[in-house]
């Protein structure tokens, strides 16, 4: 299978995500996480501490590389020589905006394909924005990200 691209900004990567690099890399010979620089967002980590935790949080998967990106992801895809890109769903609510970027990555790459993998139902329910609420707040999210960025959470809150 081709390689594939799973682009997001990951602030943090959580353990669905996690679970999505898994389950692809069963899929394809090469996952490529990209980690987006954003300038719309205003991310927790800045894009080298999200590609670090990444790396940490991928360690054991050994065909998935992590790099940073700061352009349009159709040219970021063609760059990287591929042409899949990977996207998660965890609820119905996440369809239609998934929908419309899979359909402006086909209208501006036609090369390209979305593809779509739900997480495991134990972990559909986690996003980065409820994680980093939780951390905030000084609650245990060690269920939900691995140790290092738990660790990396509370370090971070503590610094603000």
């Amino acid at each position: 299978m081709p390689k594939v691209i799973y682009p997001g900004t990951f602030d943090p990567i959580t353990n669905g995500h996690t679970d999505l690099i898994r389950r692809a890399s069963n899929l394809f010979d090469e996952v490529v996480v990209a980690v987006a620089y954003n300038s719309k967002k205003q991310p927790l980590f800045d894009l080298e501490e999200r590609c670090d935790l990444v790396r940490q949080a991928t360690v054991g998967i050994p065909n998935v590389s992590v790099t940073g990106f700061s352009y349009l992801l159709a040219d970021f895809v063609r760059d990287q020589n591929a042409t899949v890109i990977l996207r998660g769903l965890r609820a119905v609510s996440d369809f239609e905006y998934e929908f419309q970027l899979a359909d402006m990555n086909r209208s501006l790459a036609p090369e390209l394909e979305s593809v779509f993998l739900t997480p495991s139902n134990h972990l559909s329910y986690i996003s980065s924005s409820l994680i980093r609420e939780i951390a905030s707040l000084d609650g245990n999210v060690s269920e939900f990200v691995d140790p290092i960025v738990a660790k990396a959470l509370k370090k971070k809150f503590s610094e603000l």
